[in-house]
């Protein structure tokens, strides 16, 4: 089987499962709280806390690795390091899109379940080829994950896209 066809396949597999992950939703309460902090790691972990359905996300830092959209479309940075996401132990977020940058909050609300609140972004011109309003604009509607080879896949909903991301490393 060739890359590009095992690739669509796994974001197919992340499609069900966001619509599982969906029908399955009990509600929508954004003011639960966070999920426990986890230890600090210079990779993490993203392991079940005991029998706790929800993953540990405080205190991990993702790279973004390409955007697959379901049209076939998939847009990769030029520079990964430009594009990242960052999950705080209070259930806040902080991204890097390009030239330009934002906070946010988050919640897991069950196994596979991700939800990004409204997030604030500065809104500089970046450069042509950037892909700073496509990443940003797919944060309000990503509805579940998966972890795979230690790498994160947010799902948006309606089978929009799967947003590859890859940890970040360095301390």
């Amino acid at each position: 089987m060739r890359p590009r066809q095992r690739n669509f396949r796994f974001a197919l597999g992340v499609i069900v499962l966001s619509l599982v992950a969906g029908c399955t939703a009990t509600g929508s309460d954004h003011n639960s709280p966070a999920p426990s902090p986890a230890t600090s790691q210079a990779v993490p972990a993203l392991e079940p806390a005991g029998d706790s359905a929800r993953f540990a996300f405080a205190g991990t830092a993702w790279r973004l690795v390409e955007i697959l959209s379901m049209d076939g479309s998939v847009f990769t940075p030029q520079d990964r390091s430009h594009y990242t996401l960052a999950f705080a132990a209070d259930g806040k977020m902080a991204l890097r899109a390009d030239c330009n940058r934002g906070t946010g909050t988050w919640t897991s609300q069950g196994p596979n379940q991700l939800q990004f609140g409204p997030i604030a972004a500065t809104r500089a011109m970046c450069p042509p080829d950037s892909l700073s309003a496509r990443y940003l604009a797919q944060f309000e509607w990503v509805r579940s994950y998966v972890t795979r080879d230690g790498h994160l896949f947010l799902a948006t909903m309606a089978d929009g896209a799967i947003i590859e991301f890859e940890p970040v490393t360095e301390p």
